[in-house]
């Protein structure tokens, strides 16, 4: 799984005109599926990010986390986060998982992380062609990706 979170002070969903989540101060969270991933993969990236410490304390150092701020989050499905762009100019996205595999675990992510900070995430519609919308506060944006996490 990868994931490329931001804090925002706001963040939103659109899907054929229609507002479908918003958030204010929190994270955005694009999230990419691979064919390789499992749901050990959601529990690892949900616990990071869960307790992602990238908000300003009392001396404006990042040492808060989500919960600590109050803050929500917004998770939206982003497969193109597995392109593969080495040959050509046209990527693939052949690593990313099919929906039949990417949507239970999309949702097995979102359970667990709602879990984890205590209350219900904000979402796109998996496969939904989505206008996505934030402010990005900073800009502060980390990627991660669970292939990486030894």
């Amino acid at each position: 799984m990868r994931a490329v979170i931001q804090r925002v002070s706001t963040a939103s969903v659109t899907i054929d005109g229609d507002l479908k989540s918003a958030i204010g101060v929190g994270f955005m969270v694009l999230l990419g599926i691979e064919t390789e991933d499992t749901k050990e993969d959601a529990n690892w990236l949900s616990s990071k990010i869960a307790l992602l410490r990238i908000f300003g304390d009392e001396n404006g150092l990042m040492n808060k986390d989500v919960k600590e701020v109050d803050g929500d989050i917004l998770v939206v499905s982003q497969f193109t986060l597995h392109a593969a762009y080495k040959n050509g100019n046209r990527p693939s996205f052949i690593k990313a998982a099919r929906p039949e595999q990417a949507i239970p675990l999309y949702e097995y992510f979102n359970t667990v992380l709602s879990e984890k900070i205590g209350k219900p995430l904000a979402t796109g519609v998996f496969g939904a062609d989505m206008k996505v919308a934030m402010v990005n506060d900073g800009p502060v944006t980390i990627v991660m990706d669970t292939k990486n996490r030894d």
